[in-house]
């Protein structure tokens, strides 16, 4: 493995790992604002005590997320220094803005927590309402960067490397930050749903709880499955516009996502099999005639670019239609579940089946992997540039040594803290059980 993809690899892993508190630091806060709002029109106090308990698993991850972002951040120094160089000149104004979100963030998240009964129904609402503001525009403001990697602006870089016309506010708001930062939110909402739906179906799974506690997580499920569905289907209607970006500013991204290699109209959108590029061809795919066209166009006789257009160095790895049609297809299922689970409840109205409960406890897990295939897809599919037709990730890479020994340290390093983490969470609830909060409550 060369240096390069030494410290892809290192950042990546880093990213994955942190990505994981970060999407659900954003999820969460989103998710306790609906249930002190449910509190405050219900006065059931079950609403209070979910916004509470979530709150605790909230501080947890928060206390993983701070250090896990500071190593990112660290990392995008030493591993990218080619690419900070640029940076620092050009878009360092939302990495500034982003420590005032997270002041937001954390201030009004110790208000809640310490002094939530003694604040008004109102207050009560807006502290927990600015925390999950404040980690929502830390989320944007840092994907903000990203988005200006696929979309580059606000600068021109001369051939001897100097950086000038330097318009830090049209770096900022570069093409594809709305698209990109309305799914990263809208993601991230639904993995918070969904991680909810799953601990309240592994508990309702248990034959052992009592009727008490079956019908605080009962509501606990119905309300996050409500958040989930909502979200899933916004998710999926932002990704109608994002492919409709990759179609204006990233097309060889877009063809290699659908194995497309010539370019033609009525073009069509490949589901499943697998890009072979020596024949230039995709194998074991089902093909939905016309339908990519309308996806990047909004009609079926949209032109879509093909791989052919492209010089061969300047394809993205063709496994990223693997990644792009996992993403999708998690996506799909989701909300699948998530609205045959309400028309079950709104129609039926009675116990959860068992055999749902079991598929419904997947729905986390299988959000959160949605959540990083869709980073791997993203970031994979600007290969080989870092800053998308402008520096290859070559030049922005480091040439130190010893990457491999860092990336296996590394790598132990969030084995461990994913471990611990784990433990931290499965002991805080396990000595802290419901049913006595519950009675303490009443």
């Amino acid at each position: 493995m060369d240096n390069v993809m030494l410290a892809r690899s290192l950042f990546g892993s880093s990213m994955a790992f942190h990505i994981i508190f970060a999407t659900l630091g954003v999820g969460l806060p989103f998710m306790i604002v609906f249930a002190e709002i449910a509190y405050q029109i219900k006065k059931d106090p079950h609403y209070a005590l979910m916004a509470k308990r979530w709150t605790k698993c909230q501080a947890i991850l928060l206390g993983v997320g701070i250090p896990s972002g500071t190593m990112v951040g660290v990392m995008l120094s030493l591993l990218w220094p080619g690419f900070m160089e640029i940076v620092g000149q050009v878009i360092a104004l939302p990495f500034q803005i982003e420590i005032w979100a997270f002041l937001l963030e954390a201030l009004f998240m110790s208000i809640y927590v310490y002094a939530a009964d003694r604040l008004s129904p109102t207050l009560r609402i807006a502290s927990v309402t600015l925390v999950a503001m404040g980690a929502s525009a830390s989320a944007v403001l840092i994907t903000d960067a990203h988005a200006w990697m696929n979309t580059p602006q606000g600068f021109r870089l001369l051939e001897n490397g100097q950086i000038v016309d330097v318009d830090p506010w049209a770096a900022v708001f570069n093409p594809s930050l709305p698209t990109t930062a309305t799914h990263v939110l809208f993601s991230a909402y639904l993995l918070g749903a969904f991680a909810i739906v799953s601990v309240a179906a592994a508990k309702l799974f248990s034959r052992k709880l009592p009727e008490r506690e079956k019908a605080y997580h009962r509501k606990g499920l119905f309300l996050s499955i409500i958040i989930g569905c909502i979200m899933s289907l916004l998710t999926a209607l932002n990704g109608h516009e994002t492919a409709q970006m990759l179609h204006h500013h990233q097309p060889e991204k877009l063809a290699a996502a659908e194995g497309l290699f010539e370019t033609q109209a009525y073009a069509p959108l490949a589901i499943g099999g697998f890009t072979d590029k020596e024949s230039r061809t995709i194998h074991g795919a089902i093909e939905i005639p016309w339908a990519l066209s309308f996806l990047a166009g909004n009609r079926f006789d949209t032109v879509v670019k093909g791989l052919n257009d492209f010089p061969e160095a300047e394809w993205p790895p063709l496994f990223i239609h693997t990644l792009f049609n996992l993403m999708v297809g998690i996506g799909s299922l989701l909300i699948v579940v998530s609205a045959g689970t309400l028309a079950y409840r709104i129609i039926k109205k009675k116990e959860y089946p068992r055999w749902l409960l079991g598929g419904l406890m997947l729905t986390g897990p299988l959000a959160l992997i949605g959540i990083e295939t869709g980073w791997i897809f993203s970031c994979t599919g600007r290969q080989p540039w870092t800053i998308y037709h402008i520096q290859p990730t070559s030049a922005a890479s480091t040439q130190a040594e010893n990457l491999a020994t860092l990336f296996i340290l590394f790598i132990a390093l969030y084995v461990f803290m994913l471990v611990v983490t784990s433990v931290v969470l499965r002991f805080y609830f396990k000595r802290n059980p419901v049913t006595p909060e519950m009675l303490g409550a009443k």
